[in-house]
């Protein structure tokens, strides 16, 4: 197998920025205590949030022996730790069995388990993350308790979007800017969900101490390439090579998709795919966008840009040529057991899927969705679910709180970026090809999108649902232009 092609660059920057951040959190002149009272949503895991070695907050030097040795203690101004006085802290989510043991776990597992147990211990505290809201109900959930009040110590995931949107412009979460313990200036806080998607102003509500999430790419299915006289390896060399292209992705289609028994019917098919999904990859892939942002910091329709309706055309064009044919009574996710049963080679979706693959029998290799015309590199789109802090909290609650995320999202010390968030994903995938060359560009080649937060916009009815060969992506967008228009008139107020 091949070694990962890393950029090593962004781990070292990755360090620094880390370490100078939380150098100066542990020298700050005021403690919790001294603080006046102020009242003012797939889904990745800190498990892959991770840098370079360095000296930073709660990170360790190992001694000759191997040890791990003493981590660097956080102070306050009188050389004490900082005691957070026995808080039990939540950090709730919709997704997380705290009491399920990891699978297998990995010497970076241990090693993360090992620095959160030091952790709560020197600052006097517990933390877990879990699962209490469903995905449906967060949203209404964190308004009902940010309203109301609580006695219990619950950081928030919430998921990006119109709810968010109208939750932070109602006053119900902290302003992040004003915690000192925070240093929004840190790479790890690259993912850019506080400035991008949290932000009003210069006030900060909402933040990501994971590192950017690698979303969506092309799984292929190593059996069918093989029958179709394609070496999968052939795949991996064309994404190192910067020459895995719509064309060359075209080209694998038509020669996998056949009629293997001669009866007139392709039985062997190219494609199995959920349009949901395809769409917006090939608008990404081609640099293209459905909602943008301009300088001011307002929302705009970018649908009609030319790079969005070539992809959309593209996309189109290849559903019709190389999707396979789904039984009538096929449940709407067909798509999904069709791939998995090896009736399809290609299938644009993101990296989570892996991990729901477990009883596939033949083997599969992930890379970049292609590039478009209009590209140089491959790309995603990140999106990680901002963590909040209930407005209804004081100053010293609130300031304790994100003294405590900060360090359970911090570096384990002794392991770089790469096996940090490779950690997971090699138990997931079947090759290291998926992670070392895929997964990793996926890490640092993305952008945010905006079109979540737009009150009332939703892609699938909107758009992908409608698009067929006699309604084309340019007569949808027309439909659409007025009601989009007035999405875009309301939130830009």
């Amino acid at each position: 197998m091949k070694k990962g092609q890393f950029k090593k660059l962004m781990a070292a920057v990755l360090t620094a920025a880390m370490v100078a951040g939380l150098a100066g959190c542990g020298n700050n002149d005021s403690t919790p205590s001294d603080q006046g009272s102020q009242n003012s949503d797939q889904q990745s895991s800190n498990e892959e949030q991770s840098s370079e070695e360095g000296q930073g907050a709660g990170e360790e030097t190992p001694d000759e022996e191997g040890d791990l040795g003493k981590y660097t203690v956080l102070t306050d101004e009188n050389g004490e730790p900082y005691d957070l006085g026995g808080m039990e802290i939540v950090l709730r989510d919709w997704w997380t069995d705290p009491d399920k043991p990891i699978e297998n776990p990995s010497a970076y597992d241990e090693a993360r388990d090992e620095y959160r147990e030091w952790i709560q211990e020197t600052y006097n505290f517990t933390f877990v993350q879990k699962q209490i809201s469903d995905y449906g109900s967060t949203p209404e959930d964190f308004v009902n308790y940010a309203t109301t009040g609580g006695d219990e110590n619950y950081l928030f995931i919430l998921r990006p979007g119109a709810e968010f949107i109208s939750a932070m412009k109602s006053g119900l979460m902290w302003d992040l800017s004003k915690l000192d313990c925070l240093d929004f200036t840190e790479s790890k806080w690259g993912n850019k969900t506080h400035e991008e998607l949290a932000s009003m102003g210069d006030a900060i509500y909402g933040m990501s101490g994971e590192f950017p999430e690698a979303k969506g790419g092309m799984y292929f299915n190593k059996r069918l390439l093989k029958e179709a006289g394609i070496d999968p390896q052939e795949i991996y060399d064309l994404q190192e090579n910067m020459e895995w292209t719509w064309e060359k992705f075209e080209e694998m289609c038509q020669k996998v998709a056949a009629d293997t028994d001669n009866d007139g019917v392709i039985d062997r098919y190219a494609m199995a795919n959920f349009t949901s999904v395809l769409y917006p990859l090939a608008v990404y892939s081609n640099g293209g966008e459905f909602i943008g942002k301009d300088e001011n910091g307002n929302l705009y329709n970018a649908l009609e840009s030319d790079a969005t309706m070539e992809a959309l055309n593209w996309a189109l064009d290849m559903l019709g040529k190389y999707e396979m044919t789904y039984p009538e009574d096929a449940a709407w996710d067909y798509w999904i057991t069709a791939y998995i049963n090896g009736e399809a080679c290609f299938m644009a979706d993101e990296a989570y899927r892996a991990g729901q693959m477990e009883d596939m029998k033949d083997d599969f290799g992930f890379v970049c969705f292609p590039m478009g015309p209009r590209m140089d590199d491959y790309t995603n789109a990140w999106m990680n679910n901002p963590v909040v802090i209930p407005a209804c909290y004081d100053e010293e609650k609130a300031w304790k709180l994100a003294f405590a995320y900060n360090l359970w999202t911090e570096v384990v010390p002794g392991y770089t970026v790469e096996e940090a968030f490779k950690s997971n994903y090699y138990k997931s995938f079947r090759d290291t090809e998926s992670v070392d060359l895929t997964i990793a560009r996926l890490e640092t080649n993305g952008f945010l999108t905006y079109h979540t937060l737009v009150p009332g916009l939703d892609l699938g009815p909107d758009l992908f649902w409608a698009l067929n060969e006699d309604n084309t992506p340019a007569q949808q967008a027309e439909t659409i232009r007025p009601v989009w228009a007035a999405y875009l008139e309301e939130i830009n107020k």
